[in-house]
């Protein structure tokens, strides 16, 4: 035993002796291998080209319509450096405090930062600080555009080594403050203190410069011109950082907080961004979708160089804005506020935005866009997408027979608008006629569910407030904007299919290497046969309902929306007053939205108009001006189905001939009502002028 012992053991030792050397073989291997790394990523930093940061490029950036052409160029204004003795320290402490708490100690890339800020954002409860250096932000700020990839964040922590290696801090920050974007168009932090509190930077005060420092990080969310009450949020995060810094004193916290915002409303003319070209409210979606959906900054899209693809149709916008310019066809604003509207067209086919008017009166780069960004209740406009279109998906047509009675669900009561009840109607009546209480009963009959996940489907998010059955009348707690509607509506003549609502195509730097590109896809939300159902009822209500005012000389559908004034006692005694009023609807080429009313309601400020008049109105108006010179066609018709089912399409034939009779006997009585109606504005207005 001892002998084979003997023999065996030394097969063993050699054995055992050949692992440590494969390690040894694999650890000298991997070094080698990481060296290499090493080696190539800092020749690859190495050889990095920063001399934009010395002398930073801010080149116009220049949007192209669908047809190819310029429409819109814009230009910033200069950069305008100061030297860090002249910014004072609290404004440097203000900023390393928020956005790089470790900016002097790490070497350009913080792990320990990124990791802190990921734990101190989930205490937060939302975005405190973020991940990346400043040093990291001032490299992507000047040399990176796009998307956020895992190659470009590589790209940017390589540049921040690169610029820690040639910098000193405080040179690095003396550039980061004077070349970051503040928002409202202006770069670095002189041109910022000049616009917003009117000052050089030397002057700022605690206060004033934690508001600059709160802006970086999302300067149109933080604007205090636009959102004070998130700008205020914000610069006391920021005061507070500062505090738990120990870079202000508890007393000098607690005096700044207490100080209210007060920035200049509008900037000096040198201070402005020049927009060359028109159509401002086009190019501000278009800054924001490239904000939201590709990751641009929006000092990238301001000053990048660019070239913006758009599915702007200079004709249709023309048609749009020319249509605003024409104040007959608005009411008759109070004194010292304009009614204001805000209207979308887009092609349904393709979901490209055609046209967008934000606002009533001076149209302002970067103001505040009453078609993209206002969201209001919809009212009776919405019944379509919430309760009759997926309740013809349920089995229900336009025969259907609704309770149209007295209604109490759970504490809820709906009235119809003329204050009667008709104990029963059809489907079509309902919609004609916007019943309410028919509404309400059809979407409880089909279910909320229901309702909710097909608008859901559509794109449109609802609120867990919105779980009730007021939202079959347009009773959302947050509202919905022209463009939202539009979308929604685009599902009808497009047979089913809806494709999202955008304005970019693509987006290339001036050499044309594309930097992003659109990838929309169309979704089936429901069956063609049910899209030309509904486009039929809309029909109706163009030809025979609260819609006749948008009847034009072709195909139209649509619905009229208006929302009441809240009950309470502000409103007490007013009768017949309205905060919304709202037409969305579309001819087989376009479909469009308009809102109106007043961005600040109250007991002096409000309508005396409804979605079937002005709004319907000002819809008419502009498509026909789009549409000017373009051959009448008809909606599309599903291929197969409900409608061509058994007769080889005879019964459609025979539907288009009535429709189409229909059609000109409509236009007549129409034309007849509107000489009427004129008549009587001429009338109205001159009342209500000799009364003011």
């Amino acid at each position: 035993m001892t002998e084979q012992n003997l023999h065996k053991e030394p097969g063993n030792i050699r054995k055992d002796a050949k692992l440590p050397k494969r390690f040894r073989i694999l650890i000298i291997g991997a070094i080698l291998g990481l060296l290499s790394l090493a080696a190539i990523g800092a020749y690859w930093i190495n050889s990095l080209n920063i001399e934009k940061l010395v002398v930073p490029i801010l080149a116009p950036t220049q949007l192209i319509d669908k047809n190819g052409k310029p429409s819109s160029q814009i230009i910033s204004v200069k950069i305008e450096s100061v030297s860090l003795d002249q910014i004072p320290m609290h404004v440097r402490q203000a900023i390393v405090a928020v956005e790089d708490k470790r900016f002097y100690e790490h070497t350009g890339v913080d792990a320990f930062g990124i990791i802190r800020a990921v734990f101190r954002n989930v205490k937060e409860g939302g975005a405190a600080q973020g991940g990346s250096t400043i040093t990291q932000q001032l490299a992507k700020n000047v040399f990176l555009s796009g998307k956020k990839t895992f190659s470009r964040k590589l790209t940017e922590a390589a540049y921040a080594l690169k610029i820690e290696s040639s910098y000193s801090k405080d040179q690095i920050l003396e550039m980061y403050l004077n070349q970051i974007y503040f928002g409202e168009g202006q770069w670095g932090i002189q041109k910022a203190a000049k616009r917003y509190f009117g000052k050089d930077t030397k002057d700022l005060t605690l206060a004033e410069g934690a508001l600059l420092a709160a802006l970086p990080k999302a300067p149109s969310r933080y604007s205090p011109l636009k959102n004070k009450e998130l700008a205020l949020e914000r610069r006391n995060l920021v005061l507070g950082l500062m505090r738990d810094e120990g870079f202000i004193s508890p007393a000098e916290y607690g005096q700044a907080i207490v100080e209210p915002i007060q920035v200049l409303k509008k900037a000096a003319p040198e201070l402005e961004n020049r927009l060359l070209g028109q159509y401002a409210s086009y190019t501000d979606e278009v800054i924001d979708e490239a904000i939201e959906l590709y990751g641009f900054t929006e000092r990238q899209l301001l000053a990048g160089n660019l070239l913006i693809y758009t599915e702007l149709d200079p004709a249709v916008q023309n048609a749009m804005e020319e249509t605003y310019r024409n104040d007959s066809l608005f009411p008759i604003s109070a004194p010292d506020q304009l009614v204001q509207s805000g209207a979308v067209i887009l092609d349904p086919s393709t979901g490209g935005v055609r046209g967008i008017v934000g606002q009533r009166g001076e149209h302002v780069f970067r103001g505040f866009n009453h078609a993209t960004q206002l969201v209001r209740q919809p009212g009776s406009a919405f019944k379509p997408l919430m309760v009759y279109a997926p309740a013809l998906e349920k089995g229900y047509d336009a025969k259907s027979m609704l309770y149209d009675g007295p209604l109490d669900i759970k504490g809820y009561k709906p009235e119809n608008s003329d204050h009667r009840t008709l104990g029963q109607v059809s489907l079509r009546d309902a919609v004609i006629h916007s019943r309410n209480i028919p509404a309400v009963w059809l979407l409880n009959e089909i279910g909320l569910e229901t309702g909710k996940t097909f608008v859901e489907k559509l794109g449109i998010p609802l609120a867990e407030e919105d779980n009730n059955l007021s939202s079959a009348l347009g009773g959302l707690s947050q509202g919905l904007s022209p463009l939202q509607m539009a979308q929604g509506y685009s599902v009808f003549p497009n047979l089913g299919a809806e494709v999202q609502a955008h304005t970019i195509t693509k987006i290339t730097t001036a050499d044309g290497r594309v930097l992003a590109e659109a990838d929309f896809q169309s979704n089936s939300i429901m069956s063609p046969e049910n899209a030309h159902a509904m486009t039929e009822l809309l029909r109706d209500v163009v030809r025979e309902g609260t819609g006749k005012n948008a009847a034009m000389d072709r195909p139209v559908a649509g619905k009229t929306g208006t929302t009441q004034l809240p009950q309470n006692k502000q409103f007490a005694g007013i009768t017949g007053g309205a905060k919304d009023a709202w037409f969305v609807g579309y001819t087989p080429e376009l479909v469009g939205a308009v809102w109106l009313g007043y961005d600040n309601t109250d007991s002096k400020h409000y309508l005396t108009t409804s979605g079937g008049q002005y709004p319907a109105l000002i819809f008419k108006e502009m498509m026909s001006l789009a549409l000017k010179g373009v051959p009448v066609s008809e909606f599309k018709l599903p291929a197969t189905g409900k409608l061509d089912k058994g007769n080889n399409g005879k019964e459609d034939k025979k539907e288009k001939k009535q429709n189409d009779k229909k059609d000109k006997k409509d236009k007549k009585e129409k034309e007849k009502k509107d000489k009427k109606d004129k008549q009587k504005d001429k009338k109205d207005k001159k009342n209500k002028q000799d009364e003011q």
